[in-house]
């Protein structure tokens, strides 16, 4: 049995974060219709329950994601692009033992963390004093965020799964919707 593992971003100047089991690295346009289908329908989902308009598929987004999952799953680790790779977009990341998880839940690791989430200026935004604990969900919910794009790729071990959210999220001081 696998474990699935998560973390946020944290991005320079202003703090900001950001981003189908079994299924193998490959460019996001050859992706089958469902795996998109599935990560965008979870993230609507989560956005309809917040009354935030909805978020578009971006095919950039998911190419860039596609990329830098890649990254991860060659060093067999996750970490954060910096401002420079990630081109300015909001970043959740996932990690759980390969072939094990789908897309649905991975993205519902993020919107999980809408258990502790409070509403309020980020980063005051979680009941358990660490914004980083609902950092996934309010990316998820940003109002202002528009699209999103999403990738996995295999490493020995693990599938890691990247997703990209422009306009990015979770600034200082705002309100996540």
């Amino acid at each position: 049995m696998g474990t699935g593992r998560f973390v946020a971003t944290l991005m320079a100047p202003l703090i900001a974060l950001g981003a189908a089991g079994g299924v193998a690295a490959q460019r996001p346009e050859a992706q089958p219709r469902g795996f998109a289908h599935i990560l965008l329908g979870e993230h609507n989902r989560a956005r309809d329950e917040a009354g935030v308009p909805r978020l578009a598929w971006s095919g950039k987004l998911a190419r860039e994601a596609q990329g830098w999952a890649e990254v991860l799953a060659g060093e067999g680790r996750m970490r954060h692009a910096t401002r420079e790779e990630s081109g300015g977009s909001g970043e959740n990341l996932w990690m759980g033992s390969a072939g094990y998880y789908g897309a649905d839940t991975m993205i519902a690791a993020f919107v999980d963390e809408r258990q502790h989430y409070v509403h309020a200026a980020f980063p005051q935004v979680s009941k358990t004093g660490r914004w980083q604990d609902v950092g996934h969900y309010t990316q998820v919910v940003w109002r202002d965020t528009r699209e999103v794009g999403c990738a996995i790729a295999r490493g020995a071990r693990d599938d890691f799964l990247v997703c990209r959210y422009w306009p990015a999220g979770n600034w200082m001081g705002q309100v996540p919707y």
